[in-house]
């Protein structure tokens, strides 16, 4: 599928693959980032994945601080690549962020700060230094 397909598909509540897990998260991140600008990436991935969250009884799941903060990486990583990067290459060179749990996010964030109802409201600043 390309990225446009991706979104798509996931606005109209139907995310890609059987299941929802981590990586198909990041599949559509990347989509959301490879085709618009960060902010707009952000608010459109955030909305669209709150309404998937609602509409499978989930809502009590989403976390803005992982969302914006895997976003925020898949941005790095794709400018670090040039710009420009299809998806299949994308993974091969970052499994990193494949990675669920443990994931990056550890690198950045105690788990009870990523899990605190105020990281799952609003994006909260990562409160460990590299």
């Amino acid at each position: 599928m390309t990225n446009t397909e991706v979104i798509e598909c996931f606005e109209n509540g139907t995310p890609p693959g059987e299941e929802f897990h981590h990586a198909e998260h990041m599949r559509v991140g990347f989509a959301y980032v490879c085709e618009s600008p960060i902010f707009e990436a952000l608010e459109k991935f955030s909305a669209a994945l709150k309404r998937l969250a609602v509409k499978s009884g989930r809502s009590h799941l989403y976390n803005e601080t992982i969302t914006w903060a895997y976003l925020f990486l898949i941005r790095e990583r794709i400018t670090k690549a040039g710009g420009k990067i299809e998806w299949e290459e994308f993974v091969e060179q970052n499994p990193d962020l494949l990675a669920w749990k443990p994931g990056i996010l550890s690198r950045y964030y105690r788990e009870e700060i990523l899990q605190s109802d105020l990281a799952k409201t609003i994006f909260v600043m990562p409160d460990r230094h590299q």
